[in-house]
């Protein structure tokens, strides 16, 4: 039975790490569902969050181990359920004209959007949250006509006092 997994993956912030990271993916013939990328509390660090479908436990298990022979990954952590807090977020324009505005921004704050941008027919809404949250904001108002969306991919951080960097003050 497929899995969905999640893994943390701290590299090196060198040119050229996320394509070979993404190879090491493609070459085994496994599904990137979300890549998100960016910076960390140090400058010469990148944290990548990959959400991945594989076959099987083994699998996360191999991927792991090619990851870790790249050059430029530092640590791999595999982000449990329940231990993980992790968000998406999604910018959505949606078709608002008079009539439907107010049951538009009815369904933004049910669901604590934001609107961050207004123009006569259509609202940019912005909505944060798990993917679930998102999905079902999205079906809500797909009625009123979505012209245009970005989504992000997952980033997630685990609970606790646990890092997966260790923040050196010094450096």
């Amino acid at each position: 039975m497929p899995t969905i997994t999640t893994l943390s993956v701290l590299v090196q912030n060198n040119p050229g790490v996320l394509a070979r990271i993404a190879g090491l993916f493609a070459r085994r013939g496994f599904n990137i569902e979300s890549l998100s990328v960016g910076p960390t509390e140090r400058e010469d660090t990148s944290r990548m969050t990959i959400v991945a479908i594989t076959p099987d436990e083994a699998t996360v298990e191999q991927i792991t181990k090619q990851l870790n022979k790249l050059i430029e990954v530092i640590k791999i952590t595999e982000m449990e359920k329940g231990k993980t807090v992790r968000r998406e977020i999604v910018l959505v324009k949606v078709r608002a004209d008079a009539s439907t505005r107010a049951d538009i921004l009815s369904l933004v704050d049910t669901f604590r959007g934001k609107v961050v941008d207004v123009a006569a027919e259509t609202v940019i809404v912005e909505v944060t949250g798990k993917y679930g949250k998102i999905h079902a904001f999205l079906e809500m108002v797909a009625p009123y006509g979505i012209t245009e969306l970005v989504q992000s991919g997952s980033v997630a951080l685990a609970r606790g006092p646990r890092a997966i960097t260790e923040n050196n003050k010094n450096s």
